[in-house]
């Protein structure tokens, strides 16, 4: 619905500037060319020249700098002209030769189309408003005056101003990058490709041909995708769902009639959230170290973090262990907090009935927790996926196993996409195109997996229910 909703404003807003073409008047169409036109034709001078200025600086942009940039990316040339030196014969120096910059080149060209969506929207609304105005003057109407506009802004669309810096953020530290992420993946952009003293260009699709195709060289490659995405959702499973119910279970234990000292127990594990995770996890990293005070202790040498045995199967789980240690004080406070809200009248009638304990969970306690944790469940369970800190400072994604992995992939046992994505751009032989395509692929799967969730939780489908 929501998708049908969006392509009918669309076609709306299309309909209306073909409407305001035919229907407006001379001024409305001239606004067409000259932004602004319209509201200053009307002595709607502030309005007006807000468009006009805009209009001015947006082809001074595209004239003298982001047009090129945008001719490049239409044209598929990300640079032709290497850096380097060249011998003046006359004058018997090197002289230096400023070359392309294939990065410069594709970033400034995603500001600039990002620059152009901005200015359309903005042409779109001066040629709207002129063509109200139309519509007002012939219904007898009083146009308001810029002080009017100003204050209604004020007054009535507050919300606007509100929210221009949050989504200039948004549009520059997140949708940029993202596009920016994207094309990056369609490119040869490596360690031997990397500007100023390299130029890459497009390569079309082979980056996700040699992610996902199982067929020829590079089906080694593929299974070492198929490995590391197979576990992220091991992991994201079992350290979503394990930190959950035992921080229910323990929060049901605390909360149960007869319990002493429940704030005492609720405080101990407030001050094991108060401890940085990072600390805590450098602290767990030593104790299970092969040469830590854990093997000392228990007088062996096992490796709780380097076996790599049994596909990695110690390390995997001492690192599900090690989360659910740092994991379920957050849960299990977040579900006392629940469990102090639901309504005794529910407990009462179920045991006038003659349910037990265990009913009782199954067929209050847990549905109630459920409905009103789902939302947290979905952002944990995402949150996992792209959970970089717990893997990197317990083993850096190791240990190295180039049987299953493959040296040249440059993956790890434990790593997940999130860490092989930074490992690929981090190391001695940086593959960002590799990296982008593994981005791109999480970006999917989190947000395939966010909104059909979702969708298909009480939460979202009967949300009066509990209230």
């Amino acid at each position: 619905m929501k998708a049908i909703e969006g392509k009918r404003t669309q076609a709306g807003a299309l309909k209306k500037l073909i409407l305001a073409f035919k229907d407006g008047s001379y001024a409305t169409r001239l606004s067409f060319a000259v932004s602004g036109f319209g509201q200053i034709a009307r002595k709607q001078i502030g309005k007006g020249l807000f468009y006009l200025l805009t209009q001015i600086l947006f082809w001074l942009y595209m004239i003298f700098f982001g047009g090129r940039y945008i001719l490049h990316l239409f044209s598929g040339d990300l640079g032709s002209q290497l850096s380097g030196e060249r011998w003046n014969e006359s004058l018997q120096i090197f002289e230096k030769i400023k070359g392309d910059n294939s990065f410069l080149i594709l970033l400034y060209g995603v500001v600039s189309l990002v620059i152009v969506a901005i200015y359309l929207i903005v042409w779109a609304m001066s040629i709207k408003g002129s063509y109200e105005n139309d519509l007002r003057l012939r219904n007898g109407e009083k146009l308001s005056t810029f002080r009017e506009d100003i204050l209604s802004l004020i007054n009535e669309r507050f919300y606007i101003p509100l929210l221009l810096l949050p989504f200039l953020g948004l549009l520059v530290f997140t949708v940029m990058p993202l596009i920016f992420m994207v094309l990056i993946a369609f490119t040869n952009y490596d360690y031997a490709h990397t500007p100023p003293g390299k130029l890459f260009d497009w390569v079309g699709f082979a980056n996700f041909k040699t992610m996902f195709s199982l067929s020829g060289g590079s089906s080694g490659f593929a299974l070492v995708f198929l490995r590391v995405l197979v576990w992220t959702f091991i992991w994201a499973f079992f350290a979503t769902f394990t930190n959950y119910f035992l921080g229910l279970v323990i929060a049901l234990l605390i909360h149960k009639k007869g319990i002493r000292l429940k704030v005492l127990w609720r405080t101990l594990f407030v001050i094991a959230i108060a401890v940085p995770q990072f600390v805590t996890l450098l602290l767990m990293q030593k104790i299970l170290d092969g040469d830590g005070i854990l093997n000392k202790i228990l007088g062996t040498n096992i490796l709780w973090l380097a076996d790599q045995r049994y596909l990695s199967l110690l390390p995997r789980t001492m690192i599900i262990l090690v989360n659910i240690w740092i994991g379920v004080p957050y849960t299990l406070l977040m579900c006392s907090g629940i469990l102090m809200n639901i309504p005794a009248d529910y407990y009462e009638a179920a045991r006038i009935d003659g349910a037990g304990p265990a009913r009782i969970f199954f067929d209050i306690t847990l549905p109630y927790m459920m409905h009103i944790t789902a939302p947290y469940l979905i952002t944990q369970f995402v949150g996992n996926i792209n959970n970089f800190n717990v893997i990197w400072l317990l083993t850096g994604g190791g240990p190295v196993d180039n049987v299953h992995y493959g040296g040249g992939s440059q993956a790890q046992s434990t790593d997940l996409l999130v860490t092989w994505l930074y490992r690929l751009t981090t190391d001695r032989n940086p593959k960002y195109n590799v990296a982008s395509v593994i981005g791109i692929v999480i970006f999917v799967i989190s947000a395939v997996l966010s909104i059909i969730t979702f969708n298909r939780t009480s939460a979202a489908k009967s949300e009066e229910a509990f209230q």
